[in-house]
């Protein structure tokens, strides 16, 4: 990601951050926050449109995620991005937005995301440690999805990146 943000043509940084970045700031590895998790697919979801900061696009449940943690479980909603997909993005991709106990704290107050493939079987790999910011966190240009409440979770995911300043 740091490589990502240094590079002027790929950066999502606006110009008076990118030239004092150094690097993004990430809890360190938390092997309790990677979950081989179930994966319950949810065919026939209609497609619905997610809020973004600053407007809406059309995306479709594909899945739920199942993990424990703490001995409590706990469910996330996996989403496609029908547009993406029109457009002719990956077909394997499913996107796993959320919200969590840090936010506002040590975190970006919008939320952060999980990219993820589809898996193959009924188990999936949840590692929250790849959780990032979306780019509006960075830069107010950008139009970002809100997680919707019922991927809100009641924990402090301690994994993945953490708020940018």
């Amino acid at each position: 990601m740091n490589l990502q943000f240094i590079d002027p043509e790929d950066t999502p940084l606006e110009k008076s951050d990118w030239e004092h970045f150094t690097e993004l700031e990430f809890f360190p590895i938390n092997l309790d926050f990677a979950f081989e998790a179930e994966f319950v697919l949810t065919p026939n979801e209609p497609p619905f449109m997610m809020k973004r900061t600053k407007d809406e696009v059309k995306y479709q449940k594909y899945g739920e995620v199942y993990f424990k943690y703490k001995g409590k479980e706990y469910k996330l909603n996996a989403y496609q991005n029908l547009r993406y997909i029109e457009r002719g993005g990956d077909v394997d991709y499913l996107f796993i937005p959320f919200n969590d106990l840090t936010n506002d704290e040590s975190t970006y107050g919008g939320g952060r995301y999980i990219d993820t493939d589809i898996p193959e079987g009924k188990t999936i790999i949840l590692d929250f440690n790849q959780a990032y910011n979306p780019y509006c966190a960075y830069n107010k240009k950008y139009s970002c999805p809100i997680p919707p409440r019922e991927n809100d979770l009641n924990i402090a995911v301690e994994a993945g990146v953490k708020a940018f300043h």
